[in-house]
């Protein structure tokens, strides 16, 4: 069963997970930030993941630290969820169109994490959340799933458009690279 639970509490937020990389697109996501569950609602519909979210923290200060720790404990529930890797493709891809917007994303669960995030439209509020917090969120993520991401804006006008294929664009490209297509493991090395 490739599933995970983690939980992460510090003075500033507490954020529970759980994940099923098998799962049928099924999600409760609640985060006190409206767009950000609309983003990973949509996330999890589209990579077919088993998701459900609670989290909440000092959103009075900012959104800064919940958004962040939704990050690392996502990516931390992503790991325990993968184990060894064994019969992984490893490899995920996506490009995703939102009316005048083309995104694409890229990941490798190589156990390298390393994120590229070619998004040109970082500033700016969508309801009244900085739409810069969502390279924290996919830095937190990469790091602590240890993947290589690669996000791309290949243009785009409208914020709301934007976010929201990205989030698509990466549910897709996750479930691609999770997806199980041999029994061993994707590395010459023998190990990721």
């Amino acid at each position: 069963m490739r599933k995970a639970r983690v939980e992460r509490k510090t003075k500033e937020t507490q954020v529970k997970i759980s994940l099923s990389l098998d799962g049928r697109g099924s999600y409760r996501v609640s985060t006190t930030i409206p767009f950000f569950d609309h983003m990973l609602s949509l996330m999890c519909h589209h990579g077919t993941l088993g998701l459900n979210v609670s989290a909440k923290g000092d959103t009075e200060v900012d959104y800064h630290h919940l958004v962040e720790d939704i990050g690392i404990t996502l990516g931390e529930t992503l790991k325990k969820a993968l184990g060894e890797k064994v019969g992984i493709r490893r490899y995920g891809f996506s490009k995703v169109p939102m009316d005048e917007t083309l995104t694409e994303v890229v990941i490798d669960l190589s156990g390298r994490p390393y994120l590229v995030y070619n998004v040109a439209r970082k500033r700016g509020r969508l309801n009244d959340l900085p739409v810069s917090l969502f390279e924290e969120f996919f830095r937190a993520l990469s790091t602590h799933a240890m993947m290589n991401l690669h996000i791309n804006l290949h243009y785009g006008r409208d914020l709301h458009h934007i976010y929201e294929a990205i989030f698509k664009a990466f549910g897709r490209a996750l479930k691609d690279a999770t997806t199980i297509e041999s029994k061993r493991i994707p590395s010459t090395k023998g190990k990721i």
